[in-house]
């Protein structure tokens, strides 16, 4: 079981598992969202973009992210709603880069609701270098402690 309303501390910081994304992560990203750019699919023409290679869908990280999250175990069966995804991408993640989650809880409140709350979590996806590559607060309802429903 994951952690209730209560359990979570402010200023709690948890760390996810890492893992590299590869060329096979892209691909099936690409194929699930039909989204091929070529900065993402196309090796040739990616050599000539911003880059000078090709990388990952910002939304893949994002996706990963919400896996690491749930490999935690903080929220396994606790968990309501994830309500609100703020997203800033602040760096681009290249194929061969390992990342890892990193979230901290900001905030937390009590709802109308005795049988949940809100905890809102700042979840920084970092790569290798520990380098800010996306930049999140996510705002979950969870469930709380003895709240009758």
């Amino acid at each position: 079981m994951g952690l209730t309303y209560e359990e979570f501390e402010l200023g709690a910081i948890y760390n996810g598992q890492a893992r590299t994304i590869t060329e096979a992560d892209v691909v099936t990203f690409a194929g699930l969202s039909g989204d091929f750019n070529p900065i993402h699919t196309d090796a040739e023409a990616a050599k000539n973009g911003p880059f000078g290679e090709r990388i990952a869908h910002g939304m893949l990280t994002v996706a990963i992210s919400t896996g690491m999250a749930n490999m935690t175990g903080l929220m396994a069966g606790t968990t309501i709603a994830l309500m609100e995804q703020n997203i800033k991408y602040k760096s681009a993640v290249k194929f061969g880069d390992t990342v890892r989650l990193q979230m901290e809880v900001i905030e937390k409140r009590e709802t109308s609701k005795p049988d949940r709350g809100i905890v809102k979590l700042a979840a920084r996806m970092l790569n290798q270098r520990d380098e800010l590559v996306v930049d999140m607060v996510w705002t979950q309802l969870m469930t709380r402690q003895g709240g009758e429903s």
